[in-house]
């Protein structure tokens, strides 16, 4: 069991990239927003309870991939150094099964970055979109570091499609291509 494991700050194209890396390897997709809207309905978002849950739902569903020997792709914000226990857990969890952590980073040059933050896409997905709550939000946090103790792929794709980003992945980590990609 693989879990791709791709992180970067908010607007880098974590989701893009593992939408298009699903698509050439068949594995599954299960990226940060979906536990976040399975929660907020119910809770407010950043409270302790929200955060207490997505957490629990983010790492059941890794746990249970890793036992079940389902390939999956994970999309994450890492904060450093807050998030070390969490992303320490997670791939422990996957490790524990017999599985491997494949650790993506994605970085993008600043400025290409805020011009994708405050894209449509991101609107319409209810995502962080505007540019000064995506500057306050990374204001304390460091969500440019990599994770510590493991070794990331880390790609700038500033310049590169996603469907070049996938296929660095997919050589790096010798994952399988799927024929009819």
């Amino acid at each position: 069991m693989n879990l791709v494991y791709i992180y970067g700050p908010p607007g880098v194209g974590k989701l893009t990239v593992a939408t298009e890396l699903a698509r050439r390897t068949g594995y599954k997709l299960f990226h940060n927003h979906l536990s976040i809207a399975a929660i907020e309905p119910v809770f407010e978002f950043g409270t302790e309870t929200f955060w207490r849950l997505v957490h629990r739902i983010r790492e059941d569903v890794i746990e249970s991939a890793a036992r079940d020997g389902v390939d999956i792709i994970c999309t994450n914000i890492y904060g450093h150094p807050k998030d070390i226990p969490l992303v320490r857990r997670r791939f422990n969890l996957t490790e524990k099964h017999g599985g491997r952590p494949c650790l993506v980073k994605l970085t993008c040059d600043r400025s290409v970055l805020e011009g994708r933050v405050v894209s449509e896409q991101r609107r319409a997905m209810k995502k962080l979109s505007d540019l000064d709550a995506f500057r306050d939000s990374i204001a304390g946090v460091d969500v440019f570091s990599p994770t510590p103790g493991r070794v990331s792929l880390e790609i700038d794709n500033t310049h590169l499609s996603p469907e070049e980003v996938a296929m660095r992945i997919i050589n790096h980590y010798a994952l399988p291509e799927e024929t009819n990609a």
